[in-house]
């Protein structure tokens, strides 16, 4: 682990090697980590050499995430990798079996983003969906009852934490009553405190041991908000003290429509209400920089979550990846419990 203090942020990166400006602003400004998108990915070896260069370029083994969530968003294709349904269309598949199924996929993906490189993964989703839920997000989600989403999640944060792969739950505290795409929008909640507590937050609940999370570019009307809950002081205490998490709290991206400012006052904003870290996943390198002078490095309680989450990393168990995928297909097919 780095001795230095950890830049507030999250950064993508251009293409599929860094440039020399590139190496230069992320040794000087030490993020937690680096996300990947599709822009970065052409070949295994290409990944692996980029992963390896992000880290050099910080001096410390920091962790490199990914959304690999499966279906349409997946950032990582075949032949690379495996091709996914979309985790509510799997869920239905697999049916009585859909736990130990979801637990295999991602145990799956976790092993598929290792050789790669990659050991962070921007799942498990728990929004609890809803007739209405938006489309972007409706067939993302594990389901529509409370208990289903929360079993499916344990079981994918599990699938996760075996093959050594951070998971990153979100969007917390809820984005399943969303009707709008808070790429391009800012959603309003307007349902009362009592569906919020009983079934969107309670999802969160019993994840907050996991090492990471991400927030949601809501607005709750219910607790008097006007702004989005990732810039919102109530809503980020709410996070910490009523749904009870304690990990690494990382917004959505930054750059989403759903934040009002620029980038630098968003991110700004985003450390000031408490969350610790900036996810900026696109936007040129001056973009970046000016972020960074904004937010600057982690305050302490911000570097201490980061230190615990990271020494929760795990290694991968080994695995006959081709005896789970077997197991898979029969639990697909209905063929074992």
């Amino acid at each position: 682990m780095t001795s230095k203090p950890f830049g507030a942020a999250i950064f993508g990166c251009d293409g599929v090697r860094l440039s020399k400006e590139e190496r230069a602003f992320f040794a000087d400004a030490n993020p937690f980590g680096f996300i990947l998108f599709d822009r970065n990915l052409e070949s295994a070896d290409q990944i692996r050499a980029l992963t390896s260069d992000l880290r050099a370029a910080v001096g410390w083994t920091a962790p490199i995430f990914i959304d690999q969530e499966g279906g349409r968003v997946q950032r990582l294709r075949a032949p690379l990798v495996t091709d996914w349904l979309p985790p509510l269309d799997h869920v239905t598949l697999l049916g009585p079996n859909a736990e130990a199924g979801m637990r295999l996929r991602y145990r799956i993906i976790a092993h598929e983003l290792m050789a790669l490189g990659i050991d962070a993964n921007c799942a498990p989703m728990l929004d609890v969906a809803r007739p209405e839920t938006h489309p972007f997000l409706r067939n993302r989600c594990y389901g529509s009852n409370l208990d289903q989403v929360v079993k499916i999640g344990r079981a994918v944060v599990q699938g996760h934490e075996q093959g050594g792969v951070f998971p990153v739950i979100k969007h917390i505290p809820g984005h399943g009553l969303a009707q709008m795409d808070s790429h391009l929008d800012l959603p309003r909640i307007d349902v009362p405190t009592g569906t919020l507590d009983q079934i969107d937050f309670a999802a969160f609940r019993p994840f907050a041991d996991v090492a990471m999370g991400m927030t949601a570019h809501l607005v709750y009307s219910a607790f008097g908000e006007t702004g989005p809950a990732t810039t919102s002081p109530t809503m980020i205490q709410r996070i910490r003290h009523d749904l009870g998490f304690t990990g690494l709290l990382m917004t959505d991206d930054i750059g989403m429509q759903a934040l009002s400012g620029t980038v630098p006052e968003r991110g700004a904003a985003s450390i000031a209400a408490g969350c610790d870290v900036i996810l900026h996943c696109n936007g040129d390198l001056a973009e970046r920089i000016a972020l960074m002078d904004r937010v600057g490095t982690m305050p302490d309680a911000s570097q201490s979550r980061a230190e615990a989450a990271l020494a929760r990393r795990t290694q991968p168990q080994d695995v006959d990846i081709a005896a789970l995928k077997a197991k898979l297909a029969e639990l697909e097919q209905g063929r074992c419990a």
